[in-house]
């Protein structure tokens, strides 16, 4: 079998060929969603995505903790990192804003507290018509603005994801596949089936199998 291109075009979008090659499946009951707390820097998040936030703000306060409430009530719902980026308060230099812990059940009948995010629970409940940003639906994969009108996605590979890797192997799912709600939420449907053109037109040219 050749070797992939590394970067793939589709429509104004250059991804990493490891979108369409590497298997991915999260696993919350391993993970316990480590990506919501660990880290520098709160999720990247566009304008409208803070007015959206902002307009759930009192549904979703009585999930955050006093910490989270206090650097809201602080310094808004995002801030400007290092690097320039609007991005999502954070508690304590690491922990989104929005995360609250759960009890997540265990096919094993256990349960143990899971970081989760209270902007999707609010969604999930009908209770918002907002999820939650695009750069946490779309995570692994990372989204950065080049010249020309294009977007770059890249996988992120994360110690913490290890288990999510075993678990999309098992599964049979690739990370194209997995995001595929994201993907089409931040694209469109039109650009997903593109997608699946050209990996159709890949397999077969031999590049995928």
């Amino acid at each position: 079998m050749p070797n992939i291109p590394p970067i793939i075009q589709v429509g104004d979008v250059l991804l990493s060929s490891e979108i369409l090659t590497e298997k991915f499946c999260c696993d919350l009951s391993v993970c316990k969603g480590e990506c919501c707390v660990e880290g520098d820097a709160g999720a990247p998040v566009t304008l409208d995505e803070v007015a959206a936030i902002e307009a759930c703000l009192d549904t979703v306060w009585g999930d955050l903790s006093a910490s989270a409430q206090a650097v809201i009530d602080k310094q808004g719902v995002a801030y400007v990192d290092n690097e320039a980026d609007l991005v999502t308060s954070i508690v304590g230099g690491k922990d989104c804003v929005f995360t609250y812990y759960d009890a997540l059940p265990l096919p094993q009948g256990t349960i143990h507290h899971c970081c989760l995010c209270a902007l999707e629970k609010a969604y999930r409940a009908g209770k918002t018509s907002f999820c939650k940003p695009i750069s946490c639906a779309l995570y692994p994969i990372r989204e950065k603005k080049l010249g020309g009108g294009l977007v770059g996605l890249n996988y992120n590979r994360w110690q913490v994801c290890k288990m999510a890797v075993a678990k999309g192997i098992q599964e049979d799912l690739r990370l194209y596949e997995f995001l595929r709600d994201p993907l089409i939420r931040r694209f469109g449907d039109d650009w997903y089936q593109q997608l699946l053109d050209t990996v159709t037109e890949l397999r077969v040219q031999g590049y995928l199998e």
